[in-house]
């Protein structure tokens, strides 16, 4: 069950719509044509307003249809229902199609568009972001998880042609057809693991894990604050985590539930190292400035990390997507601040779930990479 919203929009000559009796030609050209699809709508309230003209149509069947008119010639339409999941579309997709081919002949339109029916309300939410603010409609057609831990809401979706899907917060995290994802961090077949100790930063979902455990480490430490994630993540998503998050330790590995920043500071204190330390916590912010908690975030991580790798050892992360050019280079610029000096390369991956080009970093000591070539 859903609110359904039917988005129509015409733009046409200004000079059309900036009178009154204009406005009512154009009204009772769109409502006729309406009526071919809603029977029995009734104009029930209009106004002007201070960048054009609002009228309001009901039907029977509870169909509140809106129409706008903007001063720079911009008509829309919307249609708006409530339907039961057992219920036919008041308005069919080839309806919507046809209403906004004839309207926009009539309307003599310079363009016009329609979109299918937003679903609002839904006990399966089918839109999540991008990282540049995109809304994205997925096929998902089953919740199998959705708790709130005290860090952060968890789902566990699945989606018929992604597979299952982690989302936390509303975002989508990793499904089970990423697996480019977890080898583009690694650099599957450029990096060699072999022998090598390593620390995950976060990771709750087991992927990163699974798949380096595949590569002979001598030993990998993984630090996840979120048990619950796990835990979901251990029931629904075991074909990208195998058994990683049910054993959680074993002669070559351990999971360590807590605060990554706690256990950095210990190996720090420790003088512990590690030949890679991966970040796989939070995507790089979308903001004006690298100002704010998560940034902040960010550079005590960076800082951090290089204080527990060995010389010669590097930090893996990944970072946003390639449709966020502005938030790259601020991360960039944090890479170039740090102290001592770093060298960085990139490489980016379509990521299925992400529908987007992915961007993941390799940040090694300058020292060491010049002591390299």
């Amino acid at each position: 069950m859903s609110a359904n919203s039917v988005l129509l929009d015409f733009s046409l000559d200004p000079t059309r719509i900036n009178d009154e009796l204009s406005r009512k030609d154009v009204v009772k050209l769109c409502k006729e044509h309406l009526e071919k699809f809603i029977s029995g709508l009734k104009i029930t309230y209009d106004m002007l307003t201070d960048d054009g003209y609002l009228c309001i149509l009901n039907a029977p069947g509870a169909i509140i249809t809106t129409i706008r008119f903007f001063n720079q010639g911009l008509i829309t339409i919307n249609i708006e229902y409530y339907r039961a999941d057992c219920e036919a579309p008041k308005i069919s997709f080839e309806q919507i199609k046809s209403l906004e081919n004839n309207l926009r002949l009539k309307l003599e339109a310079k363009r016009s568009k329609h979109l299918p029916p937003i679903k609002r309300g839904s006990s399966i939410d089918v839109y999540l972001t991008s990282s540049d603010e995109r809304v994205i409609e997925y096929d998902i057609d089953k919740v199998l998880y959705d708790k709130r831990s005290e860090f952060q809401k968890i789902q566990i979706v699945h989606s018929k042609s992604l597979g299952h899907m982690l989302v936390l917060d509303e975002l989508q995290n990793i499904a089970e057809a990423d697996l480019i994802y977890t080898e583009t961090l690694m650099r599957r077949g450029i990096e060699n693991y072999k022998g090598k100790e390593i620390c995950i930063l976060g990771g709750g979902d087991g992927a990163l894990l699974y798949e380096l455990l595949k590569e002979d480490p001598k030993h990998v430490v993984m630090l996840e604050i979120d048990e619950l994630v796990m835990q979901a993540c251990n029931k629904y998503m075991n074909s990208i985590c195998g058994d990683v998050l049910e054993k959680r330790k074993s002669d070559n590995y351990e999971i360590v539930v807590g605060d990554c920043m706690v256990y950095l500071n210990k190996y720090i204190k420790e003088e512990r190292k590690f030949d890679y330390v991966f970040g796989d916590l939070t995507d790089i912010p979308i903001s004006d400035t690298p100002t704010g908690e998560i940034w902040d975030f960010i550079r005590v991580i960076l800082e951090s990390s290089f204080k527990v790798l060995k010389p010669g050892g590097k930090f893996m992360t990944h970072g946003n997507g390639v449709s966020c050019p502005e938030s790259l280079e601020m991360y960039e610029q944090q890479l170039k601040n740090l102290s001592p000096k770093v060298n960085f390369t990139k490489c980016s991956a379509f990521v299925p779930s992400f529908m987007e080009e992915w961007v993941f970093y390799q940040v090694k000591c300058a020292t060491a990479a010049a002591a390299d070539v």
